[in-house]
């Protein structure tokens, strides 16, 4: 296969998958450079544009990636196309707005595009007379075909989106994540909340994130300052993210940045902005679990009052947000057949 000096790959990426991967890594290595379009309307549930435009940056940093909105088809210089067409608008439409992209987002005049679709020689033509009204003498546009019968990936978006976990290996980690359901666990020192934890995440067969602060402060021999909050709020953030690349349909989390805020405003009597902002991260579900049994030290916890006032704060704290959560109470046993019930009420 030849060299190309700038190919093309358009797509919806709802969800971005392999087969797509396929598509973008093929050009990459056909070509000096990429262009990598999306674009959707409507947009399609749990692909949103920023999504989208992650999960292309992350797996191709080398490519130039142009994710269209309304939002960024503001009106000025370049007004042909000042909304997304919408994803059943004729067929010439969509050829001008991609080549309208290429003209005003990128400074590389397109000589391949790549489709997996029989569609593609006549969008390869029809890019070859756009240019050719601007420069005579641009380059023919090559279209490539890869993997036309699905041989090498045998998925489509449209399976994907029917059952996202069922098909979850046709996508990569980072675009699965996007889809997997965050369940933060709350609760008072001795409640229960990490043992709670992971017992859903075996009971369900996923993963779990544990406690970044509890482990900083075992580390530390119970001296954190000031500084080490918001340290600590960010790195449960990353774990998250990370667990999260490894989980199945469920995240459960043990404890969030909220916790966090308890201790900053309990330990110092303050916060930074920027630690009060994480703790608004928002989850699928939140549960709090009940200080409804003996309270066991383990010689780093305070006492049980302590575990009480906790208690009520995360109690305060989460109405006042207006934040919907769930009381676990009882046994072990009880408490996961309780959360179990909640989770067939989350949105797929």
């Amino acid at each position: 296969m030849g060299r190309f000096r700038c190919g093309l790959v358009v797509g919806k990426f709802s969800p971005l998958h392999r087969g797509h991967e396929l598509l973008v890594r093929t050009a990459l290595e056909c070509c000096d450079q990429v262009i990598v379009l999306s674009y959707s309307n409507p947009e399609l549930p749990g692909c949103e544009a920023w999504q989208r435009e992650r999960w292309l940056r992350e797996l191709f940093p080398r490519a130039c990636v142009v994710v269209a909105t309304g939002a960024s088809l503001r009106p000025g210089t370049h007004d042909e196309f000042t909304t997304v067409p919408p994803n059943d608008a004729p067929e010439s439409v969509h050829r001008d707005f991609c080549a309208f992209l290429c003209e005003t987002r990128c400074e590389s005049r397109v000589d391949a595009v790549f489709t997996s679709e029989d569609y593609g020689q006549g969008f390869a033509e029809h890019l070859t007379r756009r240019f050719r009204k601007r420069n005579a003498a641009a380059p023919a546009v090559t279209h490539v075909m890869v993997d036309r019968e699905r041989i090498s990936v045998p998925i489509s978006g449209t399976r994907i989106r029917a059952d996202v976990h069922a098909h979850r290996a046709w996508l990569s980690p980072c675009v699965y994540a996007t889809f997997v359901k965050r369940i933060c666990v709350l609760g008072g020192e001795s409640s229960g909340k990490s043992t709670l934890a992971r017992a859903l995440a075996e009971r369900l067969q996923t993963t779990f994130a544990t406690e970044y602060g509890r482990e900083l402060w075992e580390a530390k021999g119970g001296q954190l300052a000031y500084d080490d909050l918001l340290a600590i709020a960010r790195r449960q953030v990353e774990l998250e993210e990370s667990a999260a690349r490894h989980a199945h349909r469920y995240l459960f989390c043990d404890t969030s940045p909220l916790t966090t805020l308890f201790y900053s405003l309990e330990m110092f009597g303050r916060a930074e902005p920027a630690l009060e902002a994480l703790s608004h991260r928002p989850y699928d579900l939140q549960v709090l679990c009940a200080p409804d049994f003996e309270f066991v030290q383990d010689g780093t916890r305070r006492d049980a009052a302590f575990r009480q006032r906790q208690h009520e704060w995360y109690l305060e704290n989460l109405r006042r947000r207006g934040l919907p959560f769930v009381l676990a109470a009882g046994t072990l046993e009880a408490r996961m057949d309780r959360i179990a019930s909640q989770l067939n009420n989350l949105q797929p």
